[in-house]
């Protein structure tokens, strides 16, 4: 995975802009008030994301804000190759397992980006590479050596197990239609309702 794809800044920032143009200021705040946790460094670090998207052609200056006395504030917006560029990188997020682990979270965060079908084939993806993981973890345990020096091979298994258990449920209830969403612009309630008034 390239490094880029580990930038979770500029990963909000985009979905984040799929609902719609905004400044950095209401983003800032639509990451505190819904706990994206795996967001570091606010609110300086919106900002330096949104250069970034901005230099790779991923989100354009829509325009400017004023807010009563407030200082004027940029209104970025997605283009069509940050749009393609986020659907992409969920999918990339959902479908490959990093070995930390802590790049799914912001990848179940944003799941919603892409259609229910879509979620469900990466999911799918990742539980086969989990499974060939696992297989490989409880190989190293039939190592004839003392426990204590495989207990990390063990609780790797186990996790791993677990994981695979969670991501076949979710699969499951996509595929019954448990689980689903729709990503139809004119369908996606008024996030600030959702969350509260952003000033």
């Amino acid at each position: 995975m390239r490094r880029a794809d580990r930038d979770m800044v500029a990963l909000t920032v985009l979905a984040l802009l799929l609902t719609g143009p905004r400044h950095a200021y209401e983003m800032h705040v639509m990451i505190e008030r819904t706990h994206k946790d795996f967001v570091t460094g606010l609110p300086r670090s919106i900002y330096h994301a949104a250069e970034r998207l901005l230099t790779a052609g991923h989100i354009e200056v829509a325009g400017t804000a004023r807010a009563g006395a407030r200082p004027e504030r940029t209104v970025y917006q997605l283009t069509d190759a940050g749009r393609l560029r986020l659907r992409e990188w969920v999918r990339l997020l959902l479908a490959e397992p990093d070995p930390a682990a802590h790049l799914f979270v912001p990848a179940l965060s944003f799941a919603g980006c892409l259609p229910p079908p879509e979620v469900a084939a990466a999911l799918r993806a990742r539980r086969d590479v989990l499974a060939h993981r696992e297989s490989a973890a409880r190989a190293a345990l039939s190592t004839p050596i003392p426990r204590i020096l495989l207990i990390e091979a063990e609780f790797e298994a186990h996790r791993l197990a677990a994981e695979i258990e969670w991501v076949e449920r979710l699969v499951a209830d996509l595929d019954s239609g448990g689980l689903h969403w729709s990503t139809d612009p004119a369908s996606v309630a008024d996030i600030e309702s959702l969350i509260g008034e952003i000033e």
